[in-house]
């Protein structure tokens, strides 16, 4: 039995230092790329054609920052087997986890603020637009 706990012990290091490998791929791009790219869509620009060109960059890059977030989510859901698991060993492991958690759903909650912000951004424009050009036209017929 014990040498049956320890070959689980181990098997599950081994899995956990392919998740962490797949973690650092992912926290290494999420620091260095993605909160970076997040920081510049703070401030969006006062024009809709300006602001739709913004959008279209983003749009991009959350094409890429989705596809992190899934592989580092994908990479954490293998290691719910850990759940059931009592060992004393694998504790200094669950805290690396829950660190790596905790840091992909900050990034993926601000990515989906963003997004939404952006496309609400972007709606609100549109909106103005349309007014403002509802104005003009009512101002020319005025003037007719």
């Amino acid at each position: 039995m014990l040498s049956n706990k320890r070959i689980q012990e181990l098997e599950l290091v081994m899995e956990f230092e392919k998740v962490e490998e797949c973690f650092k791929e992912v926290s290494n791009w999420i620091e260095n790329v993605g909160r970076k790219r997040l920081k510049e869509t703070v401030n969006l620009d006062d024009s809709l054609e300006m602001l739709l060109q913004a959008q279209k960059q983003f749009k991009e890059f959350d094409l890429v920052a989705s596809e992190y977030c899934k592989r580092g989510q994908e990479a954490l859901k293998k290691m719910n087997q850990w759940e059931d698991l009592s060992f004393v060993d694998v504790h200094s492991y669950r805290i690396k986890l829950q660190t790596y958690e905790d840091e992909l759903e900050d990034f993926c909650t601000q990515l989906d603020e963003t997004r939404h912000r952006v496309c609400e951004t972007v709606r609100l424009y549109e909106f103005f637009d349309k007014v403002r050009q509802g104005i003009c036209c009512t101002e020319e017929g005025v003037k007719v």
